[in-house]
């Protein structure tokens, strides 16, 4: 499982021009399920996530939480994460989990997500053609693989 994590002063999703999914100050996570994730691999991402000191201090460095901002977040299913560049020019997604696992381990996360920080977590719409709008704060993007923690 991949995830893109962007502080934001605030981010929102819209589909067919109907805003779905919206946060404030907090962060902004892009997240493709690959084949073979399971619910151990969104637990480990998710709670790294919710523990990543990436929120400036009173002595302006980052040292805070989400969790000690008190802040929201939006996240945001994004299979191209998953995409296969290495030949050619066109990309290919058979890395990616199919349609049905992914929107289960995207649920998992969100629904998990939502226990662990103390503001709202706003979503996409799983499969939909998105308009993304972020208002990044810093900018702080971190690219985090489970596979990896």
């Amino acid at each position: 499982m991949i995830a893109v994590i962007q502080r934001v002063l605030r981010a929102s999703v819209r589909v067919d021009g109907e805003t779905v999914g919206t946060c404030g100050h907090g962060l902004a996570i892009l997240l493709g399920v690959a084949r073979g994730d399971t619910e151990e691999d969104a637990d480990k991402l998710m709670t790294k996530i919710s523990k990543l000191r990436i929120f400036c201090d009173e002595n302006d460095k980052m040292n805070l939480s989400i969790n000690d901002v008190g802040g929201s977040a939006l996240v945001i299913s994004q299979f191209t994460l998953l995409a296969n560049y290495a030949k050619g020019n066109r990309p290919d997604y058979f890395n990616a989990a199919p349609p049905a696992e992914a929107n289960a381990l995207y649920e998992y996360f969100c629904e998990g997500f939502e226990k662990l920080i103390p503001g709202d977590v706003g979503r996409g719409v799983f499969g939909a053609h998105m308009e993304c709008e972020f208002i990044n704060n810093g900018p702080v993007t971190i690219v985090m693989d489970s596979k990896i923690l």
